[in-house]
C-alpha cells in the first residue's frame, strides 16, 4: 500500500480529521474567541449544504472550521485535494510545478497556480518573500551574457541570443532587492516557474512587450508592458 492510499488523501471527512488532529492536538480552538471548552461538531450535511468539519463554539456562539487563519481558508477546493498537493510538492526533491500539479491532480491550470502559490508561501521563511507583496511593482526582463558553452557558435561566428547565456531578471521596486536565474531558453514553460515562486499575485507584474509575457501576465494583479520598438 503506498502513502496516497491513506484515507484523507481520498475522503473530505478523514482530510478534516487528519488537519484537526495536526492543528488542534490538544482540541478543537474557536479562532474568533480562542475558546476551547464548549465546542460542538456539527454533522454535515450535503442536502442542506452543512460543511465538513463545522464546528459550534458555546461561548461566542460562532461556527467555524479547521480551515480559517490557515492556506486553505476561503478556497472551495476539497481539503483532501490539497493534502495531496502538499505531499506532491513536499516529497518531490525537485519540486513540483503548476503545470505538473494541474496534470495528476486533474484541476484547472489556475487552480494549480493558486495552490502552488500558496503552498510554497506557507512554506517560504522571511528572506525569500515573494516581491510586489500588497500591490507593488516587480520588474522581469532577460538579457544574455558570454557564450553557452552548450551551443557554441560554429566555426567562429559571431554569436547570437541563441548561443549565449540567458540570464532572467527579477526587481521589487519597492525594495530595489534583486534576484537574478540563469535559465535554458526563453519559453513560457521555463520562465513562468520562475514568477509564480517568487512573485506575490497581487502584485504589479513589469515587463517588455516579448511574446512569453503576454502569456504569463494573467496570472498577477496588473500587467504593464514597454514597447521598446516603439521608443519607450
Amino acid at each position: 500500500m503506498s502513502v496516497l492510499s491513506a484515507p484523507h488523501f481520498h475522503d473530505e471527512e478523514a482530510a478534516f480529521a487528519r488537519v484537526e488532529t495536526l492543528l488542534w492536538p490538544q482540541g478543537p480552538v474557536c479562532p474568533h474567541c480562542g475558546g476551547m471548552g464548549r465546542i460542538s461538531a456539527i454533522k454535515a450535511n450535503p442536502e442542506k449544504r452543512v460543511r465538513h468539519g463545522l464546528k459550534h463554539c458555546g461561548d461566542c456562539k460562532k461556527q467555524f472550521t479547521v480551515r480559517m487563519g490557515t492556506i486553505f481558508e476561503e478556497s472551495k477546493l476539497p481539503l483532501h485535494i490539497w493534502l495531496q498537493a502538499m505531499h506532491l510538492m513536499c516529497s518531490s526533491k525537485k519540486g513540483v510545478s503548476a503545470h505538473q500539479l494541474h496534470r495528476t491532480l486533474e484541476v484547472t491550470y489556475k487552480t494549480a497556480w493558486f495552490l502552488a502559490h500558496r503552498i510554497r508561501e506557507a512554506m517560504r521563511s522571511g528572506d525569500l518573500a515573494p516581491f510586489g507583496r500588497g500591490g507593488g511593482a516587480v520588474e522581469v526582463d532577460e538579457t544574455f551574457l558570454g557564450i553557452d558553452p552548450l551551443n557554441p557558435p560554429k566555426d567562429g561566428a559571431k554569436a547570437v541570443p541563441g548561443n549565449m547565456n540567458k540570464v532572467l531578471s527579477l526587481i521589487d521596486r519597492e525594495s530595489g532587492a534583486a534576484r537574478s536565474y540563469v535559465i535554458k531558453d526563453l519559453r513560457v514553460t521555463t520562465i513562468a516557474p520562475i514568477l509564480e515562486a517568487n512573485i506575490s499575485r497581487e502584485a504589479r507584474l513589469m515587463t517588455d512587450d516579448a511574446r512569453q509575457y503576454a502569456f504569463i501576465g494573467w496570472n498577477f494583479a496588473d500587467h504593464g508592458r514597454t514597447n521598446h520598438t516603439a521608443g519607450e
